[in-house]
């Protein structure tokens, strides 16, 4: 019962933060399971696959109702999708299929240069410059695949790499951000899929394992987070959200440290 109950608090923060901050739960949600599987005594050499893929199916369920959110002030720009969603799916199966033949440990260290990367943008207040148009249909696949690629290996729902991306190429910034929850779908989706595929010849996975992905911290997850990322993003417009994010980037240095750690 004490696992069930660390299932649901820890979809509550992810919730909550996604709501708060538009920064996808995947950044807590996989050290945070990690730390919980550890605990559990689940294999050393799939720990990290579950973590990543269960993260992923769970963004599969939250995605959907921020993705309606934003539809529905006109805050999707569906071209862009449609552009990009090929190269998402693509890069986002590849991932899968790299990250089901690395170790957990390259998978860590991987997930905590990432992350250290996301806490120095956010601390910094890093944004790129409107610089360009949005490329091609080949540059658009290109972009699409590392956006998936990089978002299979760390469990996330992409926005820290689409929404730059974006505002990049000269995407208003609510646009990008509403254009981001539309693409965390497929980027779920694929993702989730690809950790099934991959993890169903795994040995030794924990009993309720469908292939990487660990069905009851799934429904904790989604149960717990669905429910407090509306309460998150209410709460956005009467919290100071830009400090808010730098404890956010700190606590994020937190966990990718103590990851780190794990590895010695």
């Amino acid at each position: 019962m004490e696992f069930w109950l660390l299932y649901l608090l820890t979809g509550v923060f992810a919730g909550f933060l996604a709501g708060l901050l538009g920064v996808g739960g995947g950044l807590v949600i996989v050290p945070v399971l990690t730390f919980i599987f550890t605990a559990q005594h689940f294999p050393h050499e799939h720990m990290l696959h579950v973590a990543l893929g269960t993260s992923l199916a769970s963004i599969l369920f939250t995605s959907l109702s921020s993705l309606r959110a934003h539809h529905a002030h006109g805050a999707v720009n569906w071209p862009v999708v449609r552009g990009i969603a090929p190269g998402i799916v693509a890069g986002t199966l590849l991932g899968t299929v790299l990250a089901a033949q690395l170790s957990t440990n390259f998978l860590k260290v991987f997930f905590v240069v990432f992350v250290y990367y996301v806490a120095a943008q956010m601390l910094l207040n890093i944004k790129p410059k409107p610089a360009r148009q949005l490329p091609g249909p080949g540059g658009m696949f290109g972009a699409g695949s590392v956006i998936g690629g990089v978002s299979s290996l760390v469990g996330i729902g992409g926005g820290t790499l689409s929404v730059p991306f974006m505002t990049w190429c000269n995407i208003k910034l609510h646009q990008a951000i509403g254009t981001s929850a539309a693409i965390g779908f497929p980027i779920a989706a694929a993702g989730a899929l690809g950790y099934v595929v991959n993890g169903l010849g795994a040995a030794g996975l924990p009993q309720y394992s469908l292939g990487f992905i660990y069905l009851p911290a799934l429904a904790g997850l989604v149960f717990a987070s669905v429910l407090t990322a509306p309460f998150g993003a209410r709460m956005a417009h009467r919290l100071p959200v830009p400090q808010l994010k730098k404890v956010f980037a700190a606590l994020l240095i937190v966990l990718g440290t103590r990851m780190l750690t794990s590895l010695f």
